[in-house]
């Protein structure tokens, strides 16, 4: 009787056998062409930089230096620009508005998408509703936003005063008023751009363990103890990080006075970006233009550092 041979599993392995690496110079090439790829997907976005970012700054500072008039030769005049812009009274009107529309924004633009937020996250029902309302306005263009409220803030037959005289209230002058113009394009630009704001507020808000407020609450805090020892804590770097970018955006505030008020009543709402337009395109003067936007590149560069410096710190933190 002969012994059968014994049958082995046949396995995948000895059916397909496993390929050989590749050498290495195919592995380098391989890793060449992805980065090859790579980098030409990277160069159409660098070439728009480079030629509406990059090319358009780096020339408005070597004409700040320069007497220069389109269709004429640039002439070098050194700090000259820079003197004679410094020496312009509504150099200073514009500055201190600026600054005050800044800090006014930085006070209304805070608290009030801070409190929607609050509000907001304590919802039940129709949050989604709410939201899109809130968001509602940023998508809105701004020239369409500051034409609306152009009308509204109207002193004859403007929707603000009507409501007033609805209310056997005192009628107010606005936008064309010296002591409310200011503050009147502040609530504009506030009620134009909170959404994005209100947005990021409630998600900071949600990101906070519940756990923190039940305890609080049996400790026995009531609700505004519980936004102050709570709320404001956990969320102290987003509120610092919005409170930056909103410093830097409201620097360049433009729209509204330029639709609004067109820089008045008697200059009380040039701000620094209205006075660089009133420069290259009123005065036909594009090196104090590029003088001032020198200036207001420096004052944002700085605190554009200081931004990044913070994220980075929280970066490296996390």
């Amino acid at each position: 009787m002969t012994k059968t041979a014994e049958r082995r599993p046949v396995t995948k392995a000895a059916v397909y056998p496993v390929p050989a690496p590749p050498p290495a110079g195919g592995r380098r090439r391989r890793r060449l062409a992805d980065q090859a790829r790579a980098y030409a997907f990277l160069f159409g976005g660098l070439l728009c930089f480079a030629l509406f970012s990059w090319y358009p700054a780096i020339r408005a500072v070597v004409i700040a230096f320069q007497k220069y008039t389109p269709g004429s030769k640039p002439e070098w005049v050194g700090t000259a620009n820079f003197t004679r812009v410094l020496n312009d009274p509504e150099f200073s009107a514009a500055w201190r508005n600026t600054l005050t529309f800044t800090l006014l924004a930085l006070l209304i633009g805070f608290a009030v998408p801070f409190l929607l937020a609050l509000v907001l996250g304590e919802l039940r029902h129709a949050k989604a509703f709410f939201r899109v309302v809130v968001y509602l306005p940023v998508m809105i263009p701004p020239v369409v936003s500051a034409l609306l409220w152009k009308w509204f803030y109207d002193p004859g037959a403007g929707l603000a005063n009507e409501a007033l005289r609805f209310l056997h209230l005192p009628t107010s002058n606005w936008s064309n008023g010296t002591d409310t113009a200011l503050v009147s394009l502040v609530i504009v630009a506030t009620w134009a751009n909170m959404g994005g704001t209100v947005l990021i507020y409630l998600a900071a808000l949600q990101s906070i363990p519940g756990e923190l407020y039940e305890a609080a609450e049996l400790d026995g805090a009531n609700l505004l103890q519980r936004v102050r020892h709570v709320t404001v804590p956990q969320t102290r770097f987003v509120i610092l990080m919005l409170m930056l970018l909103q410093v830097i955006a409201t620097m360049q505030v433009f729209t509204e006075p330029f639709v609004i008020t067109g820089g008045g009543p008697e200059n009380a709402t040039v701000t620094v970006l209205y006075l660089i337009y009133k420069y290259a395109f009123l005065y036909n003067d594009f090196g104090g233009a590029c003088a001032l936007s020198v200036m207001l590149l420096v004052l944002l560069g700085a605190f554009s550092a200081v931004y990044l410096r913070l994220t980075r710190t929280k970066g490296d933190s996390a």
